[in-house]
């Protein structure tokens, strides 16, 4: 048996190959290495933060913020939308209130209870 590291595409795969006296080689792999994960720099926070929090429903990405620091907004009125699984989810007011905060921006990955703004 010899062993091989291979690299497609940067990521790297531990090969051994059984060498055979038939002629036909079998090739066995493992899982490749996992690469460090990466963790996006922390969006900023704009405004202080409220008593109520809008969290994020499931992990996605942001697509967009539809509402500003100081707002008033309505019980049910859309605050971002939330793309998940190729869909676009309307992350929306809770309750009738102002928005405090602004914890996230446009394009900023969140994971499922993230906060994602604040409203008093």
């Amino acid at each position: 048996m010899k062993n091989y590291v291979i690299t497609v595409n940067g990521v790297s795969y531990d090969v051994t190959v059984e060498e055979g006296t038939s002629g036909n080689n079998v090739v066995k792999t493992q899982a490749p290495k996992a690469a460090p994960a990466v963790k996006p720099a922390a969006p900023v926070q704009s405004g202080n933060a409220g008593s109520v929090k809008v969290q994020s429903p499931m992990p996605g990405k942001i697509l967009s913020v539809k509402v500003k620091v100081g707002q008033a907004v309505k019980k049910g009125e859309v605050l971002m939308i939330l793309e998940a699984m190729k869909m676009e989810n309307e992350v929306v007011a809770a309750q009738d209130g102002t928005i405090a905060s602004i914890n996230v921006n446009d394009g900023a990955s969140v994971e499922s209870g993230d906060v994602l703004a604040t409203m008093n």
